[in-house]
């Protein structure tokens, strides 16, 4: 398992929300849906994407934009356009003042707008993220990200068009699984592109020596690494494993473990009712005391408390 894998484990979709949406120009959709992340593809069309804090961004036909955080923004023929609609959280569609009456008329199963054959033609699906582990790649992710149609796999993107307008048994499932393929060929390519300054973790999976010690982290945090047993399992000193992951990575090799065990005990304490103690030992901890040393130190709170409020705040 590389560091992509084990950070996707943690954002999968479960229950998430499509949309397509068909507008005549001038068109604009005001998306306010409060998702911690969606993922958008153009069918028919081109448009603006208008978020506050960025320029505005181009997508064209098939291009694919993912959204990080629950800030609204704007889809939009032209940044000047004023919104017609409104997406709130759930995919509600709501007309806004001075839009046409039909504008927010179900055209079929998750299928809203005018006509189906109208200028342009967008898909949306939103993922209502939880948890530490995919805070991690969240924060590798820029505000907002477009990945060009030749980028990505074609066949991905291609087959949604007649999912989403299907309702049939286990529809759902098929949504979810489709949304969860089409960001992991999307954030790979994104990941790909010298634009998207990928993070460190990523672009050192394809060191001989980095990445295979990053895959012994992940594959078994528990361990009771060493850098020198590191060194021993790449082939290297343990002075240069030291520097080159240092280098790479953007911290030493037994500071990224650390903060790897805190986020999968974090998530651990608000997904589970294990002990500390338990989880302690499965994230590479002797007890629970250690773990909750390193866990305030890391965090400035304990892993009871965290516990606590995590659970009050579900």
């Amino acid at each position: 398992m590389d560091v992509l894998d084990d950070l996707l484990a943690g954002t999968r979709a479960r229950g998430g929300v499509f949309n397509l949406t068909i507008m005549d120009t001038p068109w604009a959709l005001d998306i306010r849906d409060g998702a911690q992340l969606a993922l958008a593809t153009l069918v028919r069309g081109s448009a603006w994407i208008v978020r506050d804090g960025i320029e505005p961004t181009r997508m064209e036909t098939g291009d694919v934009a993912i959204f990080n955080g629950p800030e609204p923004y704007v889809v939009a023929d032209d940044p000047a356009t004023e919104p017609q609609l409104r997406i709130h959280p759930g995919g509600i569609c709501e007309p806004l003042p001075g839009a046409p009456v039909d504008y927010s008329a179900r055209l079929g199963v998750r299928t809203y707008g005018g006509r189906l054959d109208g200028d342009a033609m967008l898909v949306s699906g939103t993922y209502l993220l939880e948890g530490d582990v995919s805070r991690r790649l969240l924060t590798a992710l820029p505000s907002v990200l477009v990945v060009p149609a030749d980028a990505v796999a074609g066949h991905v993107m291609s087959m949604v068009l007649g999912e989403i307008q299907r309702d049939e048994p286990g529809q759902q499932s098929v949504l979810d699984r489709w949304l969860d393929l089409a960001l992991i060929t999307t954030l790979r390519a994104w990941f790909a592109r010298p634009e998207s300054h990928a993070p460190g973790w990523y672009q050192a999976q394809s060191d001989p020596v980095v990445g295979l010690a990053l895959r012994l982290l992940h594959e078994d945090p528990a361990y009771p690494w060493s850098v020198v047993e590191l060194a021993d399992r790449t082939g290297v000193s343990r002075a240069s494993l030291a520097r080159r992951f240092s280098a790479l990575v953007g911290e030493a090799p037994m500071a990224y473990l650390t903060g790897w065990r805190i986020a999968l005990a974090a998530d651990m304490l608000r997904e589970t009712t294990d002990t500390v103690e338990a989880i302690a030992r499965r994230v590479g901890y002797a007890n629970a005391f250690a773990l909750s040393v390193a866990f305030k130190r890391l965090r400035g709170t304990s892993p009871t408390t965290h516990r606590r409020t995590t659970l009050q705040s579900a």
